[in-house]
């Protein structure tokens, strides 16, 4: 057998948010995965080190969680307004996939950071020290992201007091604004609630007719109540990835949100679709501890949210479905909004398995249709090494 090399492709990994991922920009990538198709999701797919039956991802740089699981391409942006492009590609752990459905609330945040260390954004709107402002098009969903990135003696600023539950260190923070953040997802016409509805009657087989608020902002994003379902929106990991039957039931609303919603044109299409639709279940505020062991108290919060990523329970909030959370939040009549405590509201904090988060989101109703300008949260990111990532020539 030929002894072929590795080849040697210019990487950064960074956290952002709660997430971690490999970072490229596409002149870097070889040629062939410059533009979309097999030989890029092959490529990323090698880079992460899935498919692995063993779920461990040991022969490459994935963590074998959905957090961790992720690649990122950014290039110079020729759309007016805008710095840069950024595409995020989920790589499933066991299955060759590479999911392209959705965005990555979390590394959104490391976007302006990577892109200003890798001379993608016009010196000239980068000060030396202050916040420089990167417009980001999310070319997933076709939608605008403004990080503001702290610079600090012309670098990027990473240390910093901004604390995020789910991350164990304080790092520099990082305010985002998704922009108009309603997904235009296929199918889905672009509305944010694809129904007509802000709340609905889910028919699930084996589960029941849920209540459930479908919404198209940040990610599409299923919403029902937790006690429906048989839950308190107080679990922590192991209470629902332990549980074999749990996860199938979570799938199997998934798969029928998902038909309602329009992302989908048939039940078995949802095994090619694993990043979106995501899950949640929402309840009323109440105690718990969070999984750091931090104890988190009723008047902390507005409402308990727990979210389903990659067939699994988040160990915090994904970014985006925070998106989700902000704005029907701030939208009377939905089941977010009503475990809150109804009423208007342009801000919201909810609690997560890993402790609270706020998220900000500005609603209002035009001609019996409601809009949502932006949504807004603050993240943090970090270099955790760069270099150059190893795969196999073939």
């Amino acid at each position: 057998m030929a002894q072929l090399p590795q080849i040697r492709i210019p990487a950064t990994y960074l956290r952002g948010g709660t997430s971690k991922g490999v970072f490229f920009r596409l002149q870097d990538l070889p040629e062939a995965a410059q533009v979309p198709g097999a030989a890029r999701d092959a490529l990323l797919q090698r880079v992460i080190g899935s498919p692995d039956p063993y779920g461990k991802q040991i022969d490459g740089m994935g963590g074998a969680t959905s957090s961790t699981s992720k690649t990122v391409i950014v290039s110079r942006s020729s759309r007016p307004g805008h710095d840069v492009d950024y595409l995020f590609g989920q790589v499933a752990i066991d299955k060759a996939f590479v999911d392209w459905s959705g965005n990555c609330g979390n590394l959104s945040a490391a976007v302006g950071p990577f892109a200003i260390a890798g001379g993608l954004v016009d010196p000239a709107r980068v000060p030396r020290d202050g916040i420089a402002t990167v417009r980001i098009w999310q070319a997933n969903i076709g939608k605008t992201i403004i990080a503001h990135v702290p610079m600090t003696d012309g670098a990027v600023q990473e240390a910093g007091d901004f604390e995020l539950d789910g991350v164990t260190f304080p790092a520099a923070e990082v305010q985002l604004e998704f922009m108009d953040p309603a997904a235009e997802e296929d199918g889905a016409g672009g509305a944010m609630f694809p129904t007509g509805h802000l709340v609905d009657d889910l028919e699930v087989p084996g589960v029941g007719t849920l209540k459930a608020t479908m919404i198209n902002a940040g990610i599409p994003t299923i919403f029902v109540e937790a006690s429906a379902i048989g839950y308190t929106g107080t679990e922590l990991q192991d209470a629902i990835n332990s549980d074999a039957k749990a996860l199938a039931m979570f799938e199997t609303i998934r798969a029928h949100g998902a038909l309602r919603m329009g992302l989908i044109g048939s039940l078995d299409e949802i095994a090619t679709r694993q990043h979106t639709p995501k899950v949640a279940f929402v309840a009323r505020s109440a105690d718990y501890v969070a999984s750091s062991g931090k104890p988190v108290t009723a008047g902390d919060v507005d409402l308990l949210v727990r979210a389903m990523s990659m067939g699994k329970l988040h160990h915090a909030m994904m970014g985006t479905a925070a998106v989700a959370i902000g704005t029907a939040a701030a939208i009377p009549g939905t089941l977010v909004n009503s475990a809150a405590g109804g009423g208007e509201r342009q801000a919201v904090r909810f609690g997560h398995p890993s402790g609270t988060l706020r998220v900000g989101a500005e609603a209002a109703l035009v001609d019996g249709t409601w809009t949502v300008t932006k949504a807004v949260m603050s993240r943090s990111a970090r270099v955790l090494m760069e270099g150059w990532v190893r795969v196999p020539a073939e």
